[in-house]
């Protein structure tokens, strides 16, 4: 199963002073680290756009609040890939503190590879086998970069 994780420190601004995280800053920051993975298998988004006109846009998202994180915490960010179809990438999502393990949030999001059609609209369209089997090798960690420090959550049962 394609898992891929980040760190990253809360910035001023994305949590009220009782660590109370603003709902569009959790969506970025899986969507952030989402991105991150497509650059480390070779299909960084801005490629995938300027080379062909496709994406993944956001078909579904359903995310939960659990517990506080406040300026300058260090989270760290775990995206695991549930389920493939033909035009979706289906994620579960995590978010503990670095520090302590705490869950900060958890979700689902549905991504759909989609062409960006000449009048702005979107069409799905299947995902490449290219893409797809980098997914699939990054099962098997080939693509990514030793994990290790202080700040090393272990992995999901």
């Amino acid at each position: 199963m394609a898992m891929y994780w980040k760190e990253i420190t809360v910035h001023w601004g994305e949590s009220d002073p009782f660590g109370l995280v603003y709902y569009p800053r959790i969506v970025a920051w899986f969507n952030d680290t989402e991105h991150e993975l497509f650059r480390i298998i070779g299909h960084p988004v801005e490629q995938m756009i300027k080379n062909d006109r496709t994406t993944f846009v956001m078909g579904e998202i359903h995310f939960r609040f659990i517990g506080p994180a406040a300026y300058g915490d260090r989270i760290v960010t775990t995206i695991t890939l549930a389920e493939i179809g033909a035009h979706t990438l289906h994620w579960n999502c995590k978010a503990k503190n670095a520090v302590t393990g705490a869950a900060v949030s958890e979700g689902r999001a549905t991504r759909v590879y989609a062409r960006i059609n000449e009048d702005g609209t979107l069409s799905a369209q299947p995902i490449p086998v290219a893409m797809l089997n980098a997914l699939r090798e990054l099962g098997d960690l080939k693509h990514l970069q030793t994990n290790s420090g202080p700040t090393r959550l272990p992995a999901e049962r």
